[in-house]
């Protein structure tokens, strides 16, 4: 899968910051430990179900664990016709480039 393409965790958090649309691809209980309030959670594994939500005509920027699902999905969005952008090293390296996190109920938010 080589040659899709991709943002830096740093880049994709500016991007997300300046309103482009972020696609957390990770599962229910992964984003309930710990997400970005700019991201949207559409499961890999609900993907073929859900693929209307994802908005057509602008930029997505797609995101995982640490960066192998969300270069799938990206394949996949792109071969539908979607401008899908990797983010390398998933939400781990968000975390690391300081990219805010949220947790669905009162743990402190981790990823991982």
């Amino acid at each position: 899968m080589s040659g899709l393409p991709e943002v830096t965790a740093t880049e994709a958090i500016q991007l997300a910051e300046a309103g482009t649309w972020v696609l957390d691809v990770r599962e229910q209980d992964e984003w309930d430990r710990g997400h970005s309030p700019l991201t949207h959670l559409l499961p890999m594994s609900a993907m073929t179900e859900r693929l209307p939500e994802v908005p057509t005509g602008q930029r997505v920027l797609v995101i995982c664990h640490a960066g192998s699902r969300s270069l799938r999905v990206t394949k996949a969005l792109q071969d539908a016709g979607y401008d899908a952008v990797n983010v390398a090293g998933g939400m781990l390296a968000w975390a690391e480039a300081g990219g805010e996190l949220v947790s669905e109920g009162s743990d402190e938010p981790r990823v991982g």
